[in-house]
């Protein structure tokens, strides 16, 4: 027995690369920030076990087969959730019956500043095809801008399954990383007299018929602007819908809750199945990460910009930095703001306007990929 053992310990060990030895700890680190640091762990923990199960040797836990039960366990996986595309909108579900959309309601014009933050998806669009990548690939690069993890994974697993490990971990790691990157942006974009402008009180009082009314019409609208994004908005409307109806809290209790996370568990492990050493390992992933920062910082700055344009109309009514929430980041972003507004002004209260454009920037996302997919539908690039 042991000779057996000793036989297969040398056989692994002969299979060993370097590049997957790399992963593992590439592995490694994502759970050490995830418990360490509290980077996304209910995600990037899972997505690092899964990098060093995939990049054990030997183990074919991606092996795929013509024959269903000889496929490896993470493929079977990988084939039913993320193929199909059944996680990602399963995911959304469940932020729709978390969503609050009563702040936006109550002050609609801040949806304006909400596509002001998708605006750096779209130039990082144009930046990628630049770079080489298909139009496929930039628009799938392209939506790590938003913050929006299940959307990025919605859109790579479908038209850039290659870069699905690669867009998905910059995705959640930039979301992670967004009280870092906007402050500095926000601070340089703006005076201080401007961070200092005190908004009127939000009085977020909006009926229980309104907000009922509310994801019927939203995706109705938007399905008929943009048909392809139909899985996304209308996954994400019905979860909001089942927690405003009212009548259904058992159904809109299980999606926050068990729905969410079995469905979090099973999408981190096939996101770290993807990222073998053979695929991650390449110069493109160093593309990734810096077109995903790129996004991020242009859809901070477009956000901003508008803002200040909206300050001289308002004739210095609205505080420029909330325009910093358009990213789909809910609530961090939203709380980066009240956090920057009270730097230059401890009695400023930014939080419920900035969450106002931050509950728009999760609508404006879905909308920015469901724009991209009918864009691309209508080119003949995509059927």
């Amino acid at each position: 027995m042991f000779e057996s053992a000793l036989k297969g310990f040398l056989e692994g060990i002969n299979h060993f690369s370097a590049g997957q030895a790399v992963m593992i700890l590439v592995g490694i680190l994502l759970i050490y920030l995830a418990i360490k640091h509290g980077v996304e762990p209910l995600l990037l923990i899972p997505i690092g076990f899964g990098a060093i199960l995939v990049n054990l040797p030997l183990t074919e836990l991606m092996k795929e087969s013509e024959i269903w039960n000889e496929k490896g366990l993470l493929r079977i996986i990988y084939e039913a959730g993320i193929l199909t595309e059944i996680f990602p909108c399963l995911i959304f579900i469940g932020i729709g019956a978390m969503a609050d959309f009563s702040p936006l309601l109550a002050n609609p014009r801040i949806l304006f500043l909400s596509a002001a933050g998708q605006f750096g998806i779209f130039l990082t669009v144009i930046l990628a095809l630049q770079l080489g990548f298909t139009k496929l690939e930039a628009c799938s690069i392209g939506i790590i801008g938003a913050c929006d993890g299940p959307t990025s994974i919605y859109f790579s697993s479908r038209y850039a399954r290659d870069l699905l490990g690669a867009i998905s971990v910059a995705a959640y790691s930039y979301m992670a990383l967004v009280p870092i990157i906007q402050p500095p942006l926000m601070r340089l974009l703006t005076t201080r007299k401007e961070r200092t402008t005190r908004m009127d009180t939000l009085k977020v009082s909006v009926s229980t018929p309104v907000k009922i009314i509310f994801p019927i019409v939203v995706t109705i609208f938007t399905c008929l602007i943009a048909p392809k994004g139909a899985p996304l908005i209308g996954m994400l409307m019905l979860g909001n819908f089942l927690k405003e109806s009212g009548v259904v809290q058992r159904l809109a209790q299980s999606a926050q809750n068990e729905l969410i996370n079995v469905v979090t568990l099973l999408l981190g492990i096939c996101i770290g199945a993807t990222m073998s050493a053979d695929i991650f390992l390449k110069e493109t992933t160093l593309k990734i990460f810096a077109l995903g920062l790129v996004a991020i910082v242009l859809d901070t700055v477009c956000g901003v910009l508008l803002g200040k344009i909206m300050y001289r109309f308002s004739k210095g009514k609205i505080n420029p930095l909330i325009g910093a929430a358009g990213i789909s980041a809910f609530p961090m972003s939203a709380r980066v703001v009240q956090r920057e507004g009270q730097r230059a002004d401890p009695q400023n209260f930014l939080l419920m306007h900035a969450v106002s454009v931050n509950a728009g920037g999760q609508i404006g996302s879905v909308m920015a990929a469901a724009i991209m997919l009918s864009t691309l539908s209508g080119m003949g690039i995509i059927s």
